[in-house]
């Protein structure tokens, strides 16, 4: 396999991790066995292991129940700013252990920044979803996540660039709409706090 191509199939995987290990290794794991995909390039033949995909798929169900809950879905993803980005880089490196170190590291250090991107652009877009109260737009996230991470899992195998290509412009097109939801937020609190707004008394 071509290096190009090696190093497109790292990326989407750190992609998918940069939204949740826990869903990419179960997933991945899965459509694996099923004979869906594969052999899996490097060491990612790991995922397949029965265990691996027991821990990992018992993890996301954890984490699908914990994003359901307001404020307790803000704190998961904050934690999980230490956990996402090294995750991403450790599944991109073993997607690209072909042999040659300097593969490996390269698919590393491009897996972890783009897991880091990924992951922050979502930790903005949850933030923002955990405002409201109910659990339905949480609901409705994380079955976009898991849609996404699962056609990703399936098509970067036959198709790396076209995969990554779109995942890269689901990822800018998403920043755009969180700064543009958090510009929003603070615009409707300057608002709020406008001395004009205030009542006579408090404007003293």
């Amino acid at each position: 396999m071509a290096v190009s191509a090696l190093i497109a199939q790292a990326l989407g995987v750190a992609y998918a991790a940069g939204i949740s290990p826990y869903a990419t290794v179960a997933l991945l794991g899965l459509v694996r066995r099923l004979g869906w995909v594969g052999p899996l390039p490097g060491g990612l033949e790991i995922v397949a292991n029965p265990w691996v995909m027991g821990v990992a798929g018992l993890l996301f169900a954890v984490e699908f129940t914990a994003t359901l809950l307001p404020w307790v879905a803000s704190a998961w993803e904050t934690v999980h700013s230490l956990i996402r980005p090294p995750a991403a880089a450790l599944l991109a490196v073993l997607t690209a252990w072909n042999g040659d170190p300097s593969v490996a590291v390269l698919a590393g250090v491009l897996g972890g920044g783009l897991g880091l991107a990924t992951h922050t652009t979502k930790l903005g877009l949850r933030y923002a979803i955990d405002t409201s109260p109910e659990p339905v737009s949480n609901g409705a996230a994380n079955l976009g996540e898991l849609g996404v991470i699962g056609a990703m899992m399936l098509l970067v195998w036959q198709h790396p660039w076209i995969s990554l290509s779109l995942a890269l412009l689901l990822l800018a097109t998403l920043m755009v709409l969180v700064v543009l939801i958090w510009r929003t937020f603070r615009r409707a609190l300057g608002l709020m706090r406008r001395p004009g707004d205030r009542p006579a008394a408090e404007r003293g």
